[in-house]
């Protein structure tokens, strides 16, 4: 899975304040200005008794593994993997899972991107698979700000394997396609376990994912462009769920004698 070197200060603040793994080290360069965020990692860091070492910053940057570690970096437990089915099942509160399935994003940049995005609009769990994928890397939880700690992961062999047994626990599956000609806006997506599934970046859905999901959309362009970004194009979807999902929440349920 990955997750085991977090870098940046928004990503390693959260890996401390969500407190779901093991921290068995925060590194802290030398000589940075005054900044609010790197005073609650340290106050954290002593809280929770997670040694904490200031270094010189080429020592930092070298053992860094992403461009920009902002000063900070910490070394923790990886993220531990969940069974796919504890994902399709709803919530304590009885909430149907909304879950986002990466299939074969490769950038990290853009898994990064998309997971941030996904935990802001409410996704329950991520769908990961094991080959032909970006890792949870320290590039993903840097770009993903944090929103590593906050969302449970699934890895399968294979995503149309795994939308199979998604289908057979009733979560229902749409995959992003920009050529399809059903509009993702004219679906019902606010009551229900649903599952938004995203391709590649170069070649979208497989064939064989395509036909596992229980409808293929696309989101309607007005503009000269071909497609969208797929980090952009899983965010717009993923907004879309958690609008009518609010939607369907705040509506008033039938009175039952």
């Amino acid at each position: 899975m990955g997750g085991d070197q977090v870098e940046g200060r928004q990503a390693v603040l959260e890996l401390l304040t969500v407190g779901r793994r093991t921290v068995r080290k925060v590194l802290l360069a030398e000589d940075q200005d005054p900044s609010e965020l790197l005073d609650r990692i340290e106050e954290l860091a002593a809280r929770m008794r997670i040694p904490l070492e200031t270094v010189p910053r080429a020592r930092l940057d070298s053992q860094a593994r992403t461009e920009a570690p902002q000063g900070v970096l910490a070394l923790a437990r990886p993220i531990e993997p969940v069974p796919l089915e504890d994902l399709c099942a709803p919530d304590r509160k009885g909430v149907p899972p909304f879950l986002l399935v990466a299939a074969g994003i490769t950038d990290p940049r853009n898994l990064g991107a998309l997971l941030r995005s996904a935990e802001c609009a409410g996704v329950t769990g991520v769908v990961l698979p094991r080959h032909r994928s970006a890792r949870l890397s320290p590039t993903v939880a840097k770009t993903a700000c944090g929103a590593i700690e906050h969302l449970p992961f699934a890895v399968v062999g294979g995503i149309p394997a795994a939308l199979s047994v998604m289908t057979e626990l009733g979560v229902w599956s749409i995959g992003l396609a920009g050529e399809s000609d059903q509009s993702l806006y004219g679906l019902p997506l606010g009551d229900g376990p649903v599952a938004l599934v995203v391709g590649s970046e170069d070649k979208g859905l497989a064939p064989l994912v395509r036909r596992r999901c229980d409808a293929v959309v696309s989101i309607p362009q007005h503009g000269s462009l071909p497609s969208l970004n797929v980090g952009v194009a899983g965010a717009v979807a993923a907004f879309e769920v958690a609008r009518q999902r609010t939607l369907a929440q705040s509506q008033p349920r039938p009175h039952q004698d």
